[in-house]
């Protein structure tokens, strides 16, 4: 008997223990839920003040719809914002952006992305989606690779990557973007001018300043449209010949750099009308004449233009070179 009275007694307690055990789970699952609820609530809430606040950075700018914020913090971009994919501009500057979404594909209307000046760190592969995309600006970030994905935006006429400093290579790919005509590249860490830059057709304009190029294409004429070139600031050493055959081009800066002579042929470049070889270690020491002028003002002036400019000097320093030249090689045959 005394057996039996243990062995109910025991019974007993287990099953106590067994329901205050299933109580106490039965109350952490009802907290769970609650802390779910309130969760839900907090994300639908956070969710409706984001979408609240972007609709406020939406206006009509020249008939387009443009997205616009400066200067506040939004490390990044919610996804309610495929709400408003009519959206055809957008321009986010100064706001520690680090990341650009994937739901961008869904902005097909998009003509303008404008993320300079944040702390983006790549370009998703979902950028050669926007066919219509004919402006890509995300200078000032911190970009190490271009996808060949954005060879997609077969529209993009304009594309800024400067200051991204690491950046040292683009992707073959890049050639296929038949309509670029705006490239700058500035402020990087390019050795060379890429291949894919060479074979662009419509390329216009490109900044390759501070970089660290230690020479240029020998086939550079090929970018026949190009009108503008900045190389300053680079390790250029010098001047492929085939520069002179360039005939579009009109502006050309190679200040700070090593050169140590302007290639002849450069002479028989006509459309030339800006070109800057200062700070240079050319081998001559060309001087411009002084010219006489009316006042000291446009002296000044004057002046200023002849160092803008520095077509003067280009072939000035040609026809010393080739003065020099000729002496030197009288001078060997008198000896000879």
């Amino acid at each position: 008997m005394v057996g039996v009275a243990a062995c109910g007694s025991v019974n007993s307690i287990k099953a106590l223990w067994e329901t205050r055990i299933r109580k106490i789970q039965e109350e952490d699952e009802e907290q769970r839920r609650r802390r779910a609820r309130g969760g839900l609530c907090v994300g639908v809430w956070e969710e409706r003040a984001a979408l609240a606040r972007l609709k406020e950075k939406l206006q009509m700018e020249d008939g387009r719809l443009v997205l616009r914020i400066e200067r506040e913090e939004w490390k990044s971009l919610p996804g309610c914002l495929v709400q408003f994919s009519q959206v055809q501009e957008w321009h986010i500057h100064r706001t520690g952006l680090h990341k650009i979404p994937h739901f961008i594909s869904s902005f097909q209307n998009l003509l303008v992305l404008d993320l300079s000046r944040n702390g983006v760190t790549e370009i998703p592969k979902q950028i050669g989606k926007l066919i219509q995309l004919r402006e890509l600006l995300l200078s000032y970030n911190r970009i190490q690779f271009v996808p060949e994905e954005l060879s997609d935006c077969e529209c993009l006429e304009k594309l800024e990557l400067a200051m991204n400093r690491d950046l040292n290579q683009l992707p073959d790919q890049l050639r296929k973007l038949k309509r670029l005509q705006h490239l700058d590249l500035s402020m990087n860490d390019f050795t060379c001018v890429p291949d894919c830059v060479v074979a662009l057709p419509m390329l216009e304009w490109l900044d390759m300043g501070g970089n660290r190029l230690q020479h240029l294409p020998e086939d550079i004429h090929r970018m026949e449209m190009l009108h503008t070139l900045w190389l300053q600031r680079n390790h250029l050493q010098e001047l492929p010949e085939n520069i002179s055959r360039m005939a579009r081009l009109d502006t050309l800066v190679l200040s700070s750099n090593r050169l140590r002579d302007i290639p002849k042929l450069m002479e028989d470049m006509s459309n030339l009308r800006f070109v800057n070889f200062r700070d240079n270690p050319l081998t001559l020491d060309v001087t411009l004449p002084c010219r006489k002028t009316d006042t000291q003002d446009s002296e000044a002036g004057d002046e200023e233009d002849r160092e803008m400019f520095g077509r003067e000097f280009m072939h000035l320093y040609i026809q010393e070179a080739r003065k020099r030249a000729h002496a030197s090689l009288t001078m060997h045959c008198v000896t000879c």
